[in-house]
């Protein structure tokens, strides 16, 4: 599998409003233009631990969908999701951390783990392909993320 990526991105907004942004799942397609669609699939209207939802993004020229559930968080300050796709577990972490009265560094990482010797092999090669595209796309999030944050209410 290609190794983890991570980015960040240092934002002119507080990192209430980042979180803001970050949980907002029913916002996501409008805030994050790689996100196409996304379908709130428990029944909670909060966001916890358990949160679960399907993504639509383009990704590599072709509409890509997953299940992600939350599996760890600290409120306020990072979430980390899990996704399983054919035999290939995805993990996400998005966090932010304030870096002043109105500041804040905005940053995500993102890794991916196979199971049996072909998707292994597979990921050993067309992964470490998809890296640069992959890194990108997460940082285009972030650019959307904090533009989103930073913009006045109404």
């Amino acid at each position: 599998m290609p190794p983890a990526i991570d980015v960040h991105l240092d934002t002119a907004a507080p990192a209430a409003a980042i979180w803001a942004v970050i949980t907002d799942l029913a916002g996501s397609p409008d805030t994050i233009s790689g996100i196409t669609s996304l379908e709130r699939l428990d029944s909670g209207s909060g966001f916890a631990v358990g949160t679960r939802w399907r993504e639509t993004r383009v990704m590599f020229g072709r509409s890509a969908t997953e299940e992600m559930t939350v599996v760890a968080l600290d409120p306020g300050r990072s979430y980390t999701t899990e996704a399983v796709n054919r035999g290939v577990r995805y993990t996400s972490q998005m966090a932010v951390e304030p870096t002043g009265a109105n500041t804040s560094r905005l940053s995500m990482h993102f890794e991916a783990e196979a199971s049996g010797l072909l998707n292994k092999t597979l990921g050993a090669v067309v992964g470490r392909l998809m890296v640069g595209t992959t890194r990108k796309m997460m940082q285009q999030d972030l650019v959307d993320i904090a533009a989103a944050a930073t913009q006045p209410p109404g």
